[in-house]
């Protein structure tokens, strides 16, 4: 199994409770680079792989192939970690190993640990609270998009697929003891306060 855990934004002591966990129980665990490598050696002995900066995609995607082999090696048969600055789901390298791993090597099993990304990190250094909608990007065209607190899920659904919107999810009561659900194709038509969708269009 490999489980790609988030170590928050580089300040040592924003790393979750279950992330520290998590590096204490793996038997093997990866980081990409320097910065990962000193949060991380508190609590383990990593391994470094290189993962080169660098607008030659060619050679990018070559270096994650043999990073993605080196790791479903032990990844078969082993608990094993790959530490990742913020948060493994957004603007991550993991997720671009992962499509690799996915491609060639189907029968690992993968997940992730979610950690502070340097979103929130950034309003907490500034003082400046979001207090209304707002949008991030790494430049690149917005394919993309999370509504919080949907009440009226099937509703908001109908106008999304009229953007152009076609795979969607809705998460309610996330992370609440035995109450948290997750809905793929078939909405309600009403949901809780506490929920969030996530929609996607190609």
């Amino acid at each position: 199994m490999l489980t790609g855990v988030g170590l928050g934004p580089g300040d040592p002591e924003l790393l979750t409770i279950k992330a520290v966990r998590m590096l204490q129980d793996a038997e093997v665990v990866y980081v990409p680079g320097g910065l990962a490598r000193r949060l991380v050696e508190p609590y383990c002995a990593p391994i470094e792989l290189p993962f080169p900066m660098s607008y030659d995609e060619g050679m990018i995607k070559a270096q994650i192939i043999r990073n993605a082999e080196q790791i479903a090696e032990d990844a078969r048969e082993k608990n094993v970690v790959f530490g990742i600055i913020g948060d493994p789901n957004i603007f991550s390298t993991f997720t671009r190993l992962v499509v690799i791993l996915k491609e060639r090597f189907p029968e690992v099993k993968i997940n992730t640990v979610p950690g502070i990304s340097s979103i929130t990190a950034l309003m907490s250094e500034t003082g400046l609270p979001i207090t209304g909608g707002f949008f991030v990007t790494d430049g690149s065209e917005i394919k993309s998009q999370i509504r919080m607190k949907v009440r009226k899920p099937r509703e908001l659904v109908m106008h999304l697929k009229e953007e152009g919107y076609t795979k969607f999810a809705l998460v309610e009561r996330m992370y609440m003891d035995g109450m948290q659900k997750i809905t793929g194709d078939d909405l309600p038509e009403e949901s809780s306060y506490f929920s969030l969708l996530y929609a996607e269009r190609d």
